[in-house]
């Protein structure tokens, strides 16, 4: 209530009587307060959409460095031989190369850029599939307890990335219980709203909880940002619930987090109903027998990027192949070498390029030579591989086997 009081006085200034006006100011209170929280959520969207922008530039750059160290990397381990030491060695900078592209992918994932491939996925499977293997990485001093209705209808969503969502989660919340204690499990379907201008629909809320130590207020807030742990150093890399938080956005859905200081973390993970019947996610596989197919005749290769070093790095592997290579910086140099050539059999562009794009320049390659063969390289979920062209596409980081297997499936 908003009260004023005004004195009354007579004509000689005597204080007679007193005015009382009393307003009722709730939904102007309550106004105030919606606003405050709307604007905090804006600035923490606007906060996390930038670091996503960041994360997703650092990683297009990470992809075309590890395109390039496993390139090389995979042609000189081809070329030593009788050299246990030097070959121990190569191998160990492979291994930490592809540690090096997991980490991209997490961060992919983050900014909502990663390679995904949904279907429909019935929860309750999924997690009762994962059974043994939580068994064995939780411990004997965590108990898990599930709880499921009996009829759930399935979500859309990557299988591999959710499993491994969950698996992170649960993690999480075994390193929040240094001591032991529970971990409870849940699904359940409910009306959820993405945000205050969108109207509620049936989502499945998938929820791990736990009885740890939980998070305050600041923590909280910044739990989903990349690279922020709790952890100990070398106990984790700060990705594993921004990898969640992107694969919900990404996927349609959100990540929410529930917790408070010494009384355990919720996490919530809202993710959209199928409309399917049967999940779309059975797609025919590549034909993995036939990679020798790409050394049958040699090709005669148009190879477009912006990047020196993957142009370098590309063309060995290509030509390590048996195929003849010729090099072009950007697309429009590429369109010249088209229009001024018929000879090449095959294009691999990337698709970040400045200038004129990978598709852009695949528009104009199918105008100029509708029967050319093309190959579009990205690190990137944005690739137009679902067009009336039908482009297939090749990601970055690719090493020469996954490089041979791209020019097999486009010859074949």
């Amino acid at each position: 209530m908003h009260v004023v009081i005004d004195p009354i006085r007579n004509s000689a200034g005597a204080i007679i009587g007193f005015a009382k006006i009393t307003r009722d100011v709730t939904d102007s209170v309550q106004a105030q307060t919606a606003l405050k929280e709307a604007r905090e959520a804006l600035y923490q969207w606007q906060k996390m959409e930038s670091i996503g922008q960041l994360t997703g530039g650092i990683a297009h750059d990470f992809n075309n460095l590890l395109t390039v160290i496993l390139g090389s990397l995979g042609i000189v381990q081809k070329r030593i031989q009788g050299d246990a030491r030097t070959l121990s060695l190569l191998e160990n900078a492979i291994a930490a190369a592809r540690r090096g592209s997991s980490l991209t992918q997490r961060m992919l994932a983050f900014a909502r850029r990663q390679e995904l491939a949904p279907q429909a996925v019935d929860v309750g499977t999924l997690i009762r599939g994962m059974s043994e293997l939580l068994g064995t990485s939780l411990g004997t001093n965590i108990t898990v307890e599930t709880r499921f209705a009996l009829l759930l209808q399935p979500v859309f969503v990557d299988p591999g990335q959710l499993e491994m969502a969950i698996m992170n989660l649960m993690i999480n919340a075994r390193d929040a219980m240094p001591e032991g204690g529970r971990i409870v499990v849940s699904a359940r379907e409910a009306l959820f709203a993405r945000s205050a201008c969108q109207a509620p629909e049936n989502f499945i809320c998938i929820a791990v909880a736990d009885s740890g130590s939980g998070m305050d207020e600041a923590t909280l807030q910044r739990a989903m940002e990349p690279f922020f742990t709790t952890k100990g150093l070398g106990k984790g890399t700060g990705l594993g619930l921004s990898m969640i938080h992107g694969l919900a956005e990404q996927s349609g859905g959100k990540l929410i987090l529930k917790s408070e200081l010494g009384h355990g973390t919720t996490a919530e993970l809202w993710l959209p109903i199928s409309i399917l019947v049967t999940g779309q996610g059975d797609v025919d596989e590549a034909d993995s027998a036939d990679l020798k197919s790409s050394k049958k005749r040699p090709l005669k290769v148009l190879l477009v990027d912006d990047d020196p070093l993957v142009l370098l790095s590309t063309r060995a592997m290509i030509e390590d192949l048996g195929h003849w290579v010729q090099t072009a910086d950007d697309g429009h140099e590429a369109l010249a070498l088209i229009r001024e050539h018929d000879h090449f059999d095959l294009v691999i562009t990337d698709y970040i390029m400045p200038g004129m794009s990978g598709a852009e320049l695949a528009e104009q390659i199918a105008q100029l030579r509708p029967a050319l063969a093309l190959i579009l390289s990205s690190g990137f979920t944005d690739t137009p591989t679902n067009t009336r062209l039908g482009w297939p596409r090749l990601p970055k980081p690719f090493n020469q086997v996954e490089l041979a297997r791209a020019i097999a499936l486009v010859r074949a």
